[in-house]
């Protein structure tokens, strides 16, 4: 298609059911004052490991979100990925109606999927046999449902699809709305993510050897790995035109994106291949590396994940990195929903002139070299105009996406 011919895309409403808050003015307020959402973890057993702590969405109440699921049909990631859509419609300010009637559909991200029905549904299949499994829960299981459930509780009738590529996977989904939208295969396009606290995906990391011994703390010299998270992320994306004729609320524009997948390792990041999506989602938005304000960095905490993503950095910014920091400080690694809350976190940055902290921030490892800047402790006030939102997952899946301020 023509260049000329391709729509500008807006981000005009934001829906968070985070570890740090329910709603995008708390989610917000919470990363600016540098909140951490981590505690004992209370969704399973944790006794059995060393490391017991996990970043919960603990008031969590689907009933009082949603207006049309029943939540006793659905399992958690799915509610939560409606939840955070139902709330960023509202955000939104448009019309539930208006959006049903469009041509409108949803794209979420996943790492594991309806992780925690999964878990009880195996230890029904262990205690009782596979025709003990209960039918309810069978038909939660699918990860499509996670797409599904949005479409559901807004009444959509466009594409509902699961992107299920693990912690990058909120970054595919924005940019493949962004796609949808420009391309003019939608008018409106839900895209986020979720992703559920459970024992397996906490037990994997555990034998990785990535789990934090206690709280996380990207980009520090002692960093020992991640917390588990979950939650739900979503934006609404709509045409420029039509967020001006409405008088929305524009956040910020989603200027373009970049994918690659380098499989040279099952779980290492390559900082080769993050350079090459770097200047790819550069390329593809229009920008320089010397226009870039913040980096919402992937950031996990682990020694490997943060000195790759900065060597990475380095080979494309050079000497001048822009501030970098990691809200999985806050949030712990909330996997399929990452990318999408940094997202959020970077349209909050444009929108209130803050840049989003590293928390649990003691000494920046001198090994990453000079010049980072991690945004230590709480939010600092500045005026930013583009931003890159970064989303790693295993196997070499990179997706980085820029959004700028609307001018």
């Amino acid at each position: 298609m023509p260049e000329s011919t391709l729509r500008r895309v807006v981000i005009t409403g934001l829906g968070a059911v985070s570890p740090v808050g329910i709603g995008v003015e708390l989610f917000a307020d919470s990363l600016r004052a540098g909140r951490v959402g981590i505690g004992p973890a209370r969704s399973f057993d944790a006794t059995p490991f060393p490391s017991r702590k996990a970043a919960e969405v603990e008031d969590f109440d689907p009933a009082a979100l949603l207006n049309h699921l029943d939540p006793e049909r659905w399992g958690r990631s799915a509610l939560l990925a409606a939840a955070a859509s139902r709330l960023a419609v509202e955000d939104s300010g448009i019309d539930p109606d208006q959006l049903s009637a469009a041509r409108s559909g949803s794209i979420m991200g996943t790492t594991s999927g309806e992780s925690a029905v999964a878990q009880s549904l195996g230890g029904q299949w262990v205690t009782q046999g596979l025709k003990g499994l209960e039918p309810r829960l069978v038909g939660q299981l699918p990860a499509g449902q996670i797409a599904g459930a949005v479409n559901a509780e807004l009444g959509l009738s466009g594409d509902a699809q699961t992107i299920p590529t693990a912690c990058s996977a909120s970054n595919y989904a924005l940019g493949y709305a962004f796609d949808m939208v420009r391309l003019g295969e939608a008018d409106f396009m839900l895209a986020g993510g979720a992703d559920s606290v459970n024992r397996l995906t906490h037990a994997g990391f555990y034998a990785l050897g990535a789990m934090a011994k206690d709280l996380p703390q990207p980009f520090d010299a002692n960093r020992s790995g991640i917390i588990t998270g979950e939650g739900g992320a979503a934006l609404l994306l709509e045409p420029l035109d039509h967020a001006l004729e409405r008088g929305a609320r524009i956040y910020a524009e989603v200027l373009g994106y970049a994918a690659n997948c380098d499989a040279s390792h099952m779980v290492h990041p390559d900082a080769t291949s993050i350079a090459d999506c770097i200047r790819a989602a550069h390329l593809n938005a229009g920008v320089v590396p010397e226009q870039i304000d913040y980096i919402c960095a992937h950031g996990t905490g682990t020694p490997t994940n943060d000195a790759t993503e900065v060597r990475a950095v380095r080979q494309v910014f050079g000497d001048r990195l822009p501030p970098i920091s990691s809200i999985k400080s806050m949030l712990g690694h909330t996997m399929g929903a990452a990318s999408g809350f940094g997202a959020i976190a970077c349209c909050a940055a444009l929108e209130q002139g803050f840049l989003p902290p590293t928390a649990n921030l003691v000494e920046t490892d001198p090994e990453l070299g000079p010049g980072v800047d991690c945004v230590p402790d709480v939010g600092r006030d500045a005026r930013v105009e583009i931003v890159q939102n970064h989303g790693f997952a295993f196997g070499g899946n990179n997706v980085i996406t820029i959004l700028g301020r609307y001018l």
